[in-house]
């Protein structure tokens, strides 16, 4: 049935190009479904994207952008319609992929990432990078990991009434997650009652009390007008927000190698975007948070200890879901510690 709807949804597109007399004269044509609208950064990304393929490929590659769910509106959707080889670029968070490859989730363990160097860095390894996307075809067959961008900064615990400011906190509290195990987990072992809700429906849940607060980045927050509701927001950063960006891989090899590089370089593009918009849209965001009535809660360097022994846990309970969890783990590790060390000698090398 998914299959189905999103192949039904791509004839309709295509019926109404040829309708509207517009000519497919392009070699290949990228299909780009996204669940936010027109406003929002990640389409702005895919634009960019977009605009350099047509101009770097003379034209040989265009990009059609499905925004607002209307080609798939779940995931688990969207990345069917990728095996099938309806859907070609879809992107996620970290959570999401863990459903085709569970180690996947690792990137979504809490207090791992301590700032916006390091999480860089890590993802632009290109040693640590080649294991993720293999990995992924490996349990996929033909899913490709392009660049692991940003998707709205950081994530911060936000609330409606009560603040957040110590690990006991969180307890019996309803919190809004994605639809993950992972940051599920994360709630339960701060003693909160976790509640996937799908992005559409934040607002609604947030208004009505369905749930009590939500863990999301400031640019987020605003962007979607969740600070109409929300009170409280508590700068613990608990996760980088990664934006994982995926491509079908017989779509990509179908591409000669000229090709392929221009495609890559889009990809380039469209990570430098995504990864620069929160940093700059983050202040205004903050004061019209507070300009709504919101407080902001800093943490102290104590306070930001206690959630992290408090959440201890989270990493025995991923390794023991499997031993390649272990595997991924350690690599993660590895990569974080060179990273780490990297932007730290580079720090003490300014700072003399």
């Amino acid at each position: 049935m998914v299959r189905e709807t999103v192949k039904a949804a791509l004839l309709g597109a295509a019926a109404a190009m040829m309708l509207g007399g517009v000519a497919a004269a392009q070699e290949y044509k990228l299909v780009v479904p996204l669940a936010t609208g027109p406003d929002n950064y990640n389409y702005q990304a895919v634009k960019a994207f977009q605009q350099h393929v047509r101009a770097n490929s003379g034209g040989q590659v265009d990009v059609e952008i499905f925004p607002s769910g209307t080609l798939c509106a779940s995931a688990r959707e969207c990345f069917e319609g990728m095996q099938a080889g309806l859907v070609d670029i879809y992107q996620s968070n970290f959570g999401e992929p863990a459903n085709l490859w569970p180690a996947f989730a690792g990137l979504d363990l809490p207090y791992m990432l301590r700032d916006d160097e390091v999480a860089e860095c890590v993802f632009d390894d290109e040693v640590f990078m080649k294991k993720l996307r293999q990995g992924m075809l490996d349990q996929t067959g033909n899913i490709r990991l392009m660049v692991i961008s940003n998707s709205g900064g950081w994530r911060n615990f936000a609330t409606t009434r009560k603040p957040i400011l110590a690990p006991g906190d969180v307890s019996g509290m309803k919190l809004r997650t994605i639809p993950a195990e992972i940051q599920q987990e994360l709630v339960r072992q701060l003693g909160g009652a976790p509640t996937g809700i799908s992005w559409p429906e934040v607002y609604t849940s947030l208004a009505t009390g369905v749930v009590e607060g939500t863990k999301n980045g400031i640019t987020d927050i605003v962007t979607m007008n969740f600070h109409e509701h929300l009170r409280h927001i508590t700068l613990d950063g608990h996760a980088y927000m990664g934006g994982t960006w995926f491509m079908n891989n017989d779509r990509f090899m179908s591409m000669p190698e000229d090709l392929r590089k221009v495609v890559v370089e889009g990809f380039d593009i469209l990570e430098q975007y995504l990864r620069a918009y929160p940093k700059y849209n983050s202040v205004a965001a903050y004061e019209a948070f507070e300009k709504a009535g919101g407080e902001i809660h800093a943490l102290g360097n104590e306070q930001k200890a206690a959630f992290r022994e408090a959440t201890s846990g989270m990493k025995g309970w991923y390794t023991g879901q499997g031993e390649e969890n272990q595997t991924f783990l350690g690599d993660f590790e590895a990569a974080i510690a060179a990273c780490e060390a990297s932007v730290d000698a580079h720090l003490e090398a300014e700072i003399q």
